[in-house]
């Protein structure tokens, strides 16, 4: 063998052999990826990219793992690429996410024609255009800015402060401060330590008067956001699946974060109970009670979830039971992370996401969640409470209109900081749009007192129902940022209803005319009661159309023109005076006569019936060897116009 032939061999063998070690190398950090090991993850794809061995899912994924780092500045650039070398193979979320990096960066303008590209992607339907021409745009976050005061937090550290909640007039917040410089207790996830609850007593004036929960709450491993119930005996918290000092991993070795209860008992929290919703297959966390402390609400990824984490709620029963977890739907969630919710007592849900327009990262929304059932619109609480870096687990004090939300934006002195915030001006979380009319019946024109207005929303789930009063006019409104339909219903009549779409708020008319129900009310009705026209009578003995009766069939006529698949029958009656055979021949006269009234009128004769019934169907007691009034027996001299289809 020549050395030529033995230099390529050795070549080949080598390539062969480095290519074997990179694909070891790339399965070991997606290993590290899938359990959300992100620092030791981004090490080794860097490796492997330094070498040359580049792919769209390998830029992908390391862009994915500074971002869910918060390292917004490396991940832009690595999105960067990612969508400049493999443009054709970037997925949609990719693009959202390089969005808010930019953001993050201030570079607004390229974010959004990165948007554009994302929502065109995903996006259709006039809400999607709505949601597009917002993203082109920082009008709506920007009317929102000053609205809080930013202030100072003295218990920050170095390390991690997050997480706060109200505590007897004071706050518990998560920290890694007594275990950050341990290097035994590092999370994979950023590299830093695991993360304790702490209690700060309001009545004390040292700054330093923070001390830990006790050690049946915290573990070894991760507890963060809390929610503590009213009389302060109930806490509910975030830690790491774990029992008995060891973590618990799922199939696909990742360790979960659960919900847990706890009670207080001689000033110590104890009896730490898991929920029952928890699993080792998805993670439940961040407890948020409702208003009223009957409904949990908290952020997951169980089947289900919209995107890569939702807000879902539960219900608290009295037997210290739950109900079964429901997703707030797509009106909050998104197809990325909704996640940190809380509920103040005016009913707002603050949240955190980056699925929604945002400055950067994750932002703090509000939404009103118990006005008149009304599903609020999603409000972007502007800067400076939102940054360009991450900011979340809002908590707000709604009757000192004051409270505290965490961010690990630049001035801060740790990783993540607590601050203080304080209400300038109220958010305007509702965009309320009112609807006025009328409901009439379709043929005559009256007006239907007592007509229900219900306001219906896309799911048809009815929001609202209110009656049409005495004057003849209703009054309803509608969420100006949802899509809605009003109906209007009245017994006897086919429901009608027209849908309102998202709009500016601007108040809108809308007038119902109703179609009476053929099922229930329409064959065999008297088209006359329904026109509510005056009776049409004849003179004694006489059957041609009097002056006055011929206004009343002008009506009728024009309810045929105007509703060309009427089809009528007249049915004409005497009073009993006079033989029987006699009254049958005048009541058929009767009849003729005013259908032949409506045909010269231009009426179609296929549309018209007649039928005299003499005296066979008295409208009183007026009958033969009966005294009654010449007034008595004229109202048995009529005809009737009955409904035939």
């Amino acid at each position: 063998m020549s050395k030529k032939i033995i230099v390529i061999v050795v070549m080949v063998f080598c390539m062969v052999g480095n290519l074997y070690s990179q694909d070891r190398l790339i399965e070991k950090g997606n290993e590290k990826y899938r359990s959300y090991s992100f620092s030791p993850a981004i090490d080794i794809y860097t490796k492997v990219i330094e070498k040359g061995f580049v792919s769209a899912e390998l830029l992908g994924k390391l862009a994915n793992s500074y971002y869910f780092n918060a390292d917004y500045k490396n991940a832009a650039e690595i999105y960067k690429r990612l969508v400049t070398e493999y443009e054709a193979e970037v997925d949609p979320g990719q693009y959202f996410r390089y969005a808010q990096t930019l953001r993050t960066l201030d570079e607004y303008e390229l974010s959004n024609e990165i948007l554009k590209k994302f929502y065109n992607l995903t996006s259709s339907g006039a809400k999607a255009s709505l949601q597009k021409d917002k993203a082109y745009t920082l009008e709506d976050i920007r009317k929102n800015t000053d609205k809080f005061k930013v202030l100072k937090f003295d218990h920050n550290t170095i390390y991690n402060e997050f997480a706060p909640s109200f505590y007897n007039k004071g706050l518990i917040f998560s920290s890694d401060r007594d275990t950050g410089n341990l290097a035994k207790y590092r999370h994979t996830w950023n590299s830093k330590g695991f993360l304790d609850l702490y209690k700060i007593n309001a009545d004390s004036s040292s700054v330093n008067n923070i001390s830990k929960l006790g050690n049946a709450v915290n573990t070894r491993y991760h507890e963060s956001t809390s929610a503590i119930s009213k009389d302060g005996k109930t806490m509910y918290f975030t830690s790491n699946n774990s029992k008995d000092g060891k973590t618990i991993k799922a199939d696909d070795g990742i360790v979960r974060l659960k919900i847990f209860r706890a009670t207080i008992v001689d000033g110590e929290w104890t009896d730490i109970i898991e929920l029952p919703f928890n699993s080792d297959a998805y993670s439940v966390a961040h407890p948020a009670f409702s208003t009223d402390e009957k409904t949990l609400y908290f952020a997951s990824d169980m089947p289900g979830t919209l995107g890569e984490s939702d807000i879902f709620k539960v219900a608290i029963n009295n037997d210290d039971t739950y109900g079964t977890p429901e997703n707030l739907g797509s009106n909050i969630n998104t197809d990325s992370r909704e996640t940190f919710p809380y509920i103040s007592k005016e009913g707002v849900l603050y949240f955190s996401s980056d699925g929604h327009l945002g400055l950067g990262g994750l932002d703090v929304f509000a939404t009103k969640i118990n006005q008149n059932n009304l599903p609020g619109a999603v409000v972007n609480v502007g800067a400076p409470v939102n940054s360009n870096m991450d900011d979340f687990t809002f908590i707000f004090d709604s009757e000192n209109r004051n409270g505290y939300f965490a961010s690990n934006r630049m001035e801060g002195i740790g990783e993540d900081d607590i601050y203080a915030v304080v209400e300038n001006e109220p958010l305007e979380l509702e965009c309320i749009q009112q609807i006025t009319g009328t409901v009439r019946d379709k043929i005559s024109n009256e007006i239907l007192v007592g007509a229900a207005i219900k306001v219906i929303d896309e799911n048809n789930e009815e929001l609202s129902s209110t009656i049409m009063s005495s004057t003849g006019i209703y009054k309803t409104s509608v969420d100006c940022n949802t899509g809605n339909f009003v109906r209007a219903v009245v017994d006897g009549y086919v429901p009608s209803e027209k849908y309102i779409g998202i709009s500016d708020g601007g108040e809108q008319v809308i007038d119902f005319y109703l179609e009476r129900d053929k099922v229930t009310a329409g064959f065999g009705d008297d088209l006359a009661k329904l026109l509510q026209l005056s009776t049409i009578y004849f003179d004694l003995n006489k059957y041609n159309i009097r002056a006055d009766a011929e206004i009343e069939i002008q009506k009728v006529i024009v309810a045929m023109e105007k509703f060309s698949s009427l089809k009528i029958k007249v049915n004409s009656h005497t009073d009993s005076r006079g033989k029987d055979a006699y009254n049958l021949w005048l009541s058929q006269k009767r009849a003729e006569s005013t259908v032949n009234y409506m045909i010269a009128m231009g009426i179609d004769a296929e549309r018209l019936q007649g039928e005299g019934f003499g005296e066979k169907r008295l409208v009183n007691k007026c009958d033969n060897g009966v005294v009654c009034s010449n007034k008595e027996h004229e109202l048995n001299r009529r005809s009737e116009f009955i409904i035939l289809e």
